[in-house]
């Protein structure tokens, strides 16, 4: 019992000190040794319990200030993360400032501020960033364009849709800057973006890389999907090479078509010439000498008509502009190796059985289907049958053979603590509370020996051995010596008594409860 309470009065203080202590969670991780001095301060001056975790770059506090700590460390301008933002200019008198100290500090906020930008991002864990904003002089019509030099650290590796969103987002906020003009190293020493000043055809031929790729292991794991429902999972494997086409065409096409004609406009024009005698005209015939009149009215007469249409036709005419871009698939292979089938012959031999030609017809229709077949553009999709080296095992889904029974977290290891501890508090309640008491209800109890009143003892009988009473008709059956009756009786009354005595002292003994019930029975009878 005293162990049970110990160990009852131990869990429950667990449970109170656990359920008082607050939750600690990070404020801030991968903080400056100047950062974290500065938000402790902080911390010390709102009275604020906090931990420090790893070599001071993280700080822990309860979970529920952590929201309005991180508004008030804010108000204050904390953490700087080693960068100094626009800031810089409320700590400083432009008064009496030169403009080089002034275009310094405008270097300087420009850089913290893309710093911070770029270190919000998930995957950054700091940045530091260099601008080189060229001066244009007077009278100079050329002028050389900026350059900015960024240096990451990481968690894991960025891809390159992530390197490139950087490089457009601080060409963006620096005037003159293009994205091929921004370099990316991280802090490994590796070069993510050279800033040579590639141009856009090094960009599109950095997109139609992960285009390719990204179509590849779509296409793979859709048709790996469909086969794994088929021949099992783990049972095909899928290869998948995509040729693009990475050129950029606008084709502009007019089409007349002669059949379909259409009269646009028409002009008639019609005329009438009439000419006959010379009306007293003069002329050479009536000028002649011996003319008369009437040889000069019956002269030559003319009369004519003519018509003139002109018909204008407009022909149908058909304009396309086609925009071809690139990145269309140009040619499309796929390989697929599937594996055949096991079977056990009961006595824990397997035997290997290849698939047939008519299985092999139907998944390779069922391929082609999956991936596209286009035979005008050349595609090749093989599907051949081959035994693996390794015999895969059917798991269950969503079952991941990396994964380990022994990896565990550090929240499954105290959780899992907890529970030892309830269970063997349970286990001591139950076998050394629980047990004791059932045990000694369930027992039953022995009933006390009814003996007869003292006064009785001499009138019924002896008291025998055993606790009974021998009854008188049994004391004459008993054997007798030949000496008197008198010494005969004194001596069996001094025997009984003294076996009586004897009797009784050891049922006192042996049950001193009972006894002392028997004795309580005679007082209350002698009352």
């Amino acid at each position: 019992m005293a162990i049970v309470a110990v160990l009852m009065l131990g869990f429950f203080g667990f449970l109170i000190m656990r359920a008082q202590t607050p939750q600690m969670a990070p404020l801030y991780s991968g903080l400056s040794l100047e950062d974290s001095s500065a938000i402790l301060t902080e911390l010390q001056t709102l009275n604020i319990a906090y931990e420090l975790r790893g070599e001071g770059d993280t700080i822990l506090i309860p979970r529920d200030q952590i929201t309005t700590t991180r508004m008030t460390l804010a108000g204050q301008g904390l953490p700087l993360r080693g960068q100094v933002g626009y800031e810089i200019f409320d700590q400083q008198s432009t008064l009496g400032a030169t403009s080089f100290v002034q275009n310094i500090n405008n270097v300087r906020a420009l850089e913290g501020e893309l710093a911070r930008t770029i270190a919000s991002l998930n995957r950054i864990k700091g940045a530091r960033v260099h601008l080189v904003l060229p001066e244009r002089e007077l009278f100079r019509r050329e002028r050389k364009d900026p350059s900015a030099s960024i240096v990451l650290s990481v968690r894991g590796a960025l891809s390159g849709g992530e390197i490139r969103a950087i490089q457009h987002m601080v060409a963006s906020a620096i005037e003159g800057l293009t994205p091929g003009r921004v370099s990316i190293v991280d802090d490994q020493g590796n070069l993510l973006a050279s800033g040579s000043g590639e141009d856009e055809a090094g960009l599109l031929s950095a997109q139609s890389d992960e285009r390719r790729l990204g179509i590849e292991n779509r296409m793979r794991t859709r048709i790996e999907d469909m086969l794994a429902n088929v021949v099992g999972a783990g049972r095909a494997r899928v290869e998948v090479a995509a040729e693009l086409d990475l050129n950029r065409s606008t084709t502009t096409q007019e089409i007349f078509d002669p059949e379909s004609q259409v009269v646009r406009s028409t002009q008639t024009r019609e005329s009438e010439n009439l000419s006959g005698g010379t009306s007293g005209q003069v002329t050479v015939a009536n000028e002649l000498p011996g003319a008369s009149d009437a040889a000069a009215s019956q002269g030559l007469s003319e009369q004519g008509t003519s018509a003139e249409e002109i018909v204008n036709y407009e022909i149908s005419r058909t304009t396309q502009t086609a925009v071809t871009e690139a990145g269309a698939i140009k040619r499309l292979s796929v390989a697929v190796v599937v594996d055949g089938t096991y079977a056990d012959d009961g006595a824990g031999n397997v035997t290997y059985t290849p698939r047939s030609a008519d299985e092999i017809a139907q998944l390779l229709t069922l391929v082609r289907s999956a991936a596209g077949y286009s035979a005008e553009r050349g595609d090749s999709i093989e599907v051949i049958n081959m035994q693996f080296a390794e015999r895969p095992e059917l798991l269950a889904p969503g079952t991941d053979q990396s994964a380990g029974l022994l990896d565990f977290t550090r929240d499954d290891l105290m959780n899992g603590a907890e529970m030892a501890v309830t269970l063997l508090i349970a286990l001591a309640l139950v076998f050394f509370v629980m047990r004791p008491l059932l045990k000694k209800v369930l027992t039953p109890e022995t009933q006390p020996l009814a003996l007869p009143p003292a006064a009785e003892l001499g009138q019924h009988g002896m008291l025998l051995a055993d606790g009974s009473v021998a009854p008188e008709a049994q004391q004459d059956d008993l054997p007798r010596d030949k000496t008197p009756a008198w010494v005969a009786n004194a001596k069996s009354m001094g025997e009984t008594q003294l076996q009586t005595l004897k009797t009784v002292g050891t049922l006192v003994e042996e049950n001193p409860k009972q006894a002392a019930l028997i004795v309580r029975d005679w007082l209350g009878s002698a009352a």
